[in-house]
């Protein structure tokens, strides 16, 4: 008991007889200051149109270049096959990210020589530095829409709105971009359906043969699901697909 009582009092007395200095904590102010030369606006300004453009890259990259058609083709390839999660998701993402990069890179050479560095040399504006790169994204567009007779998607969506233009280089982004993304699609699913024949009579005959042999109980799946993957490697279907598939753009 002596020896608790001693315990406090020394508590009390290191406690009491000493300062304690106080802990600084750091203070957070928010506020807008006013710039100090225009450049600080200008450079501000910057950093905010920089950050709008990654939060719309995602988007810009599915509706403006190839990766649409890539990723459709995949998916229909994946279902022909009836595999399942096999190739996984995220592998035919990348790998259509990557051809999009390889299909694209005239595009972007043309845009980083033409746009992009005269902006950064500071020989134009950055109004001129998104005409010229929306001028060059137009033309890759255009080029596909012409490739594969789909112009008449574009005169499609300006008569339902109302608008009128001879010349396909004439319409405004507003209908050319979903046009072109109409035009992707339709290639992909064209491409996809071209994908399901040889399966779907591998399918068919193996369905046949289960019946004829009274083995109905049996998944027809699951016999054809070897052979098609049998079929796939052995015709070499990977370098088949993505030659298909890089030939079957314009080139920009």
């Amino acid at each position: 008991m002596r020896k608790l009582l001693l315990s406090l009092l020394l508590v009390l007395f290191l406690t009491t007889g000493f300062p304690q200095e106080e802990i600084p904590f750091p203070s957070i102010r928010i506020g807008i200051s006013p710039a100090e030369s225009p450049r600080d606006l200008v450079t501000t300004l910057e950093i905010l149109l920089i950050l709008t453009v990654l939060a719309l890259a995602p988007s810009i990259l599915v509706l403006f270049t190839s990766f649409t058609r890539i990723i459709v083709v995949f998916s229909f390839l994946r279902n022909a096959l009836g595999t399942r999660q096999t190739p996984p998701a995220q592998v035919l993402v990348g790998l259509a990210l990557f051809l999009t990069f390889l299909i694209m890179q005239p595009v972007w050479n043309d845009i980083y020589n033409n746009a992009l560095q005269p902006y950064m040399n500071g020989q134009i504006g950055y109004q001129e530095m998104f005409s010229r790169i929306m001028n060059r994204v137009r033309i890759f567009m255009i080029n596909e829409l012409k490739n594969h007779h789909n112009e008449g998607k574009v005169f499609l969506l300006a008569s339902s709105v109302g608008q009128k233009f001879d010349k396909l280089e004439d319409a405004p982004n507003s209908i050319l971009i979903p046009a072109f993304v109409l035009g992707e699609l339709e290639l992909g699913f064209k491409m996809g359906m071209l994908l399901y024949i040889p399966f779907i009579v591998i399918d068919m005959v193996v369905s046949s043969i289960l019946l004829a042999m009274g083995m109905i109980m049996i998944p027809p799946v699951l016999i054809s699901l070897p052979f098609k993957v049998l079929l796939f490697v052995a015709v070499n279907g990977w370098d088949l697909l993505i030659s298909g598939l890089i030939k079957s753009f314009a080139g920009g």
